[in-house]
């Protein structure tokens, strides 16, 4: 049986830290408590809570009360627009959102134009970067929200953010920002433009170190929008469900890490795929956004002559474990949408990898991997 030796896979999720591991462990068993209850043991889960809370606020500059604990991305990507569009029933309105987020975000807009609301999407330059006057071209006097990715998770381009958000802010209109891939990565502010921050943003736990099925969603205080899920009265009436302790207790240790480690393990990321980049312009290959700024973890090329998913399955046999695009998005008979977007044809999307790097790699990970990639490329 064939064993993935090596991981290069990391924007679809990342290893659980064994630090988080080791955090999660108490919750399972002896301090199992709802974190609702008044007893001992669930005052320990809600203590578990706040501290997680604490420990997300710290890596993204903000306050503990304004983060609020999801089952993923995909939930807060939902939240934040649909959330946002909830409170707007009686008006309606217009929305933005890229043409290069995740699914999360496209499928919920697409819920919007059924709920009655507008959406404008708004188009990358060949770099896959989201231009400023894109979004200054589809803002409307009764737009409500423009949702942007910070790092888009196929190419790892970084979006104008700052600058996004300041154009929001000055016309009244709310910034949604899935952050999900730079959170962990690098420094991450959400008042990176002073009082022209973001008002909602996205993070996974499992993208950094952190367990499967656990997100949040910063939200600006007084920031207007309503709850997605109802039955309780969990996180201060915002999200309702009995919250997922050990999850969230993992999720807390990661972000310590990511948080203290934070500086180094950019510098050994952009390392790792610096030196992929720099092997790989000796082959047949285009690097895809190279020229734009990129988050340091991932790299996705065209390999010029053929098919990504045959060349994924030979490098899965010879240990190697890498993406084709999005993971949500695996398996799809489609080709990219953001390579789409971005205006490749088809047959060239249909023949892009993504490497994608973790802490754990290693330079001699990379050499391999390059040698492996040639022999397969030069075998055809």
């Amino acid at each position: 049986m064939n064993r993935t030796r090596i991981y290069f896979d990391n924007a679809a999720t990342t290893p659980l830290l064994p630090a988080a591991r080791e955090a999660m462990e108490p919750f399972w068993n002896e301090t199992f408590g709802n974190a609702s209850s008044p007893y001992a043991t669930s005052r320990a889960a809600r203590m578990a809570l706040d501290g997680a809370r604490t420990s997300v606020a710290k890596l993204i500059g903000a306050h503990a009360d304004e983060i609020v604990w999801t089952g993923g991305g995909t939930e807060s990507d939902n939240w934040a627009l649909l959330g946002v569009a909830f409170a707007n029933l009686e008006k309606r309105g217009h929305f933005i959102v890229s043409q290069i987020e995740h699914h999360a975000v496209l499928e919920s807009a697409q819920t919007l134009c059924e709920l009655g609301f507008e959406v404008g999407f708004a188009r990358p330059n060949a770099l896959g970067v989201v231009e400023v006057g894109e979004i200054v071209r589809l803002m409307r006097p009764n737009t409500l929200l423009v949702s942007l990715m910070s790092a888009n998770n196929e190419t790892g381009a970084l979006q104008n953010v700052a600058a996004v958000a300041r154009i929001c802010h000055e016309n009244g209109v709310l910034f949604h920002c899935d952050a999900t891939q730079s959170a962990g990565k690098m420094g991450l502010d959400v008042d990176f433009a002073g009082e022209n921050g973001v008002d909602l943003l996205t993070l996974s736990a499992h993208k950094l170190g952190g367990p499967k099925g656990v997100g949040a969603l910063y939200i600006r205080r007084g920031t207007r929008m309503k709850p997605l899920l109802r039955g309780g009265a969990q996180e201060r009436g915002r999200r309702a469900g009995t919250e997922n302790v050990p999850a969230i207790a993992g999720f807390g240790v990661a972000t310590n890490a990511a948080c203290c480690d934070l500086e180094s393990n950019t510098a050994h990321l952009e390392n790792l795929r610096d030196r992929l980049e720099n092997g790989l312009s000796e082959m047949e290959v285009e690097i895809i956004a190279r020229n734009a700024p990129r988050a340091p973890h991932i790299s996705s090329f065209i390999v010029q002559g053929a098919r990504a998913e045959s060349l994924a399955l030979s490098l899965d046999l010879a240990g190697f474990a890498v993406g084709t695009g999005s993971a949500c998005a695996s398996g799809a008979l489609e080709p990219s949408h953001v390579l789409a977007a971005m205006g490749y044809a088809p047959h060239q999307a249909k023949s892009a990898l993504r490497v994608s790097f973790g802490t754990q790699n290693t330079v001699e990970e990379v050499d391999e991997f390059l040698e492996t990639l040639q022999r397969l490329t030069e075998r055809g």
